[in-house]
């Protein structure tokens, strides 16, 4: 069998370090380019957040609870928010300014410097191994990958070597003061940051070794000079400061490549490998500019495998931020941090589906380290126990971020949608241990915290819908947000589940769930954004990039099976869609993930597809990553939301249910390897005008009912 696009070439050649090529192990990460004469490699590692603003308490507000569900259920949102900011700001005037988390830095770029430039370039990727190249044929090769093996980057210059090769900070003005110490050696190249704001971490070290081959080196004014070269390997790598011990210390490596590539490929290779999607492209390592340029099924698939490729690529001990494991700038967008109101949850949507679900587990042991933090808002917010996420997290989980437009502190649901990957995991594994002993506890602690927090009435009181605002309204503030409704009733439903696995009582939450208000539909036929108390009325904002009250959408539908509230979803999709085709509408891309998933679900075919096909020919570059808006700013979370859209239109499962192709726009195809809920593997899945054949494994102790388009007419 074919079996898919295992990578690409590009003619694009750049001094940019967002479009670069990417490589990584999910601890190291590096962006190769270049421009002119010069073959740069951006370096940066998971753990390098700057410190900057250290963490405060977060704002006592559960005092004036009482006083914000008044100003709310009046009508008076953005005085509501306002409260807030002057309630923190009284506490801690380090509130009067916005207050961001530690960025994702990169560490240094490695620059090899030729005499000249030489005519011609040309750039790959193998996704199979990780194998990044640029060269110009017949001088010079660069070959970059990142072992997982050894966790070290390995460089190699091939052909004619002489020049220089010097390692430098990145560019720019750090937000903190960064002091920095060079050293070149006719051995190796090394820069140190030390950090003038230390918590946790306190600076970093970028060491490269570096071996000649049939010429020589010699260190002199900061770099490194290489003469008659044949071959330059150069091991590198970033260490975070205070590090534990080295089990691969760099001078104890040998400098052999193509033994470190052959080990790595074997790591990297099983985890990019475990599925493969084919929808007729025939190349099997296109050009990405021409496959942009025609778009259709190949593009589709090509960019599935790229995606794939980026998010394994950038998850190590950590989940990918942002910017994945890549940073080449002291001011990322957002400060590649981990934005839990929808980002984190595109970047990681794909991996159950596709195979990889041990990749998941960095984002539970982030969150449970920080879940002192998430306990300390919950009390000091308002008063409640359990845990309360914010929405944008790095080195510390302190809701600190927020003010009377973004009035974040409002938005509750982080733990309970959170808590869907928990279960998920579960749902997908099995793993019974993992459930005990990691989801119910954490679930648990989000579920109490709306034991408390609800109203009398049942109501989410404050309520906040990511990062929309009512139509005509003057504030984002808000009362029963849809996505609240819906990821707390998803949350009871699944501890509900998982007390059932377990043989454990569930009237507790079975009657936190009876509390809760329910959804409404809008005069108009979809489903509303809002569904606020008699007395307050709130308009739907269809033109938005979020989509958030499509949440009952996304994963399995039991909780949306109602014929009314799937057919008031369904016109929801499409109002929003509607808005995404605009020109205009040309921003954060995930988006179009959460349209996607829930027309997916959904079976609404044509709709599935449409946000499909503006997320792959909107949202890539010639490196074959993607971005946040159309053609700016480097961002991995599509690279886990296109696996995730095509995944659900292939297959979608729900309990002792699996139904093949329930939005498949593709005539003709064979996906291997996709993984359904209740531990059920889709080996095979091959479907024609000829008919469907599917082969399953992992599900010989249950009745499965299977059905394919054919069957459900």
């Amino acid at each position: 069998m074919d079996q898919g696009v295992n990578g690409f070439v590009s003619r694009t050649r750049t001094g940019d370090w967002e479009h670069a090529l990417i490589s990584g192990n999910g601890r190291q990460g590096a962006l190769v380019y270049g421009a002119g004469p010069e073959m740069r490699v951006t370096l940066s590692h998971e753990r390098l957040f700057l410190p900057t603003l250290p963490p405060i308490d977060p704002p006592h507000t559960a005092r004036i609870l009482p006083e914000l569900r008044a100003l709310l259920h009046a009508g008076e949102f953005r005085r509501a928010a306002e409260r807030v900011t002057e309630v923190a700001v009284e506490q801690d005037p380090g509130y009067a300014d916005l207050r961001w988390v530690d960025p994702l830095i990169g560490a240094g770029t490695l620059t090899y410097t030729h005499g000249t430039a030489p005519e011609g370039y040309g750039r790959s990727c193998d996704f199979t191994t990780g194998l990044v190249t640029q060269e110009w044929p017949g001088v010079l090769r660069q070959e970059v990958f990142v072992s997982r093996a050894r966790d070290v980057v390995v460089i190699r210059l091939l052909g004619e070597v002489s020049g220089t090769l010097a390692l430098a900070p990145v560019a720019g003005e750090p937000p903190a003061p960064v002091t920095y110490a060079a050293l070149a050696a006719p051995d190796r190249l090394e820069l140190t940051g030390d950090f003038s704001r230390r918590r946790a971490v306190t600076g970093y070290t970028v060491e490269c070794r570096v071996h000649a081959a049939g010429g020589r080196l010699r260190a002199g004014g900061g770099v490194l000079e290489v003469h008659g070269a044949r071959e330059v390997t150069i091991l590198a790598r970033t260490v975070v400061h205070p590090a534990p011990a080295e089990p691969y210390p760099l001078d104890r490596i040998v400098p052999d490549a193509a033994r470190l590539l052959r080990d790595h490929a074997a790591i990297h290779g099983d985890l990019a490998g475990r599925v493969r999607l084919r929808l007729g492209g025939r190349d099997a390592r296109p050009a990405s500019e021409d496959l942009l340029a025609r778009g259709g099924p190949e593009l589709v698939e090509a960019v599935f495998a790229a995606a794939r490729y980026a998010i394994v690529s950038s998850v190590g001990e950590l989940p990918p931020t942002l910017q994945g494991v890549w940073s080449g700038t002291f001011r990322p967008p957002w400060q590649s941090g981990y934005t839990l109101d929808g980002n984190l949850q595109a970047a990681v949507a794909g991996l159950l589906a596709t195979g990889t679900p041990e990749l998941l587990l960095p984002v539970f042991d982030l969150l449970e380290r920080l879940l002192p933090d998430f306990r300390d808002n919950a009390r000091g917010l308002y008063g409640c126990r359990g845990i309360l996420v914010p929405a944008h997290v790095s080195t510390h989980g302190r809701h600190n971020h927020f003010g009377p437009t973004w009035c974040l502190t409002f938005w509750t649901a982080g733990a309970a949608w959170l808590s869907r990957l928990y279960y998920d995991y579960y749902d997908h594994t099995g793993d019974l241990g993992f459930l005990r002993d990691r989801a119910l506890p954490f679930m648990t602690e989000a579920a109490e915290f709306y034991e408390d927090f609800l109203d009398e009435h049942g109501n989410f009181a404050p309520s906040y819908s990511p990062e929309n605002a009512p139509s005509g309204g003057d504030a984002q503030a808000c009362v029963n947000a849809t996505m609240d409704i819906a990821a707390v009733r998803d949350l009871l439903r699944n501890l509900v589940r998982a007390h059932g696995e377990l043989s454990l009582g569930a009237h507790r939450w079975q009657a936190l769930r009876d509390r809760l208000p329910a959804y409404r539909i809008a005069p108009t036929g979809e489903l509303s954004e809002w569904a606020p108390p008699p007395g307050l009325t709130l308009e739907d904002n269809h033109a938005h990039r979020h989509a958030s009250h499509l949440y009952p959408f996304w994963y399995d539908t039991g909780e949306a099976a109602d014929p009314a509230l799937r057919a008031a979803g369904a016109e929801a999709v499409r109002r929003r869609l509607e808005w995404w085709r605009g020109a205009e509408s040309d921003e954060m891309a995930f988006g179009l993930v959460q349209l996607g998933l829930a027309a997916a679900n959904l079976g609404m075919t044509t709709e599935a597809s449409q946000a499909l096909d503006l997320l792959v020919t909107r949202y890539w570059r010639a490196n074959m990553v993607s971005t946040h808006n159309r053609d700016a700013i480097f961002n991995v979370d599509v690279c886990g939301g296109v696996p995730a859209l095509v995944a659900a239109m292939l297959v979608r499962s729900e309990g002792d249910r699996l139904d093949l192709l329930p939005a498949c726009p593709w005539p003709s195809g064979e996906v291997r390897g996709l993984r359904a809920r209740r531990g059920v593997v889709v080996e095979r899945l091959t479907w024609s005008p000829e008919g469907v054949e599917a082969v399953l494994s992992g599900a010989a102790s249950r009745r499965l009912t299977v059905t394919t388009p054919e069957t459900r007419r």
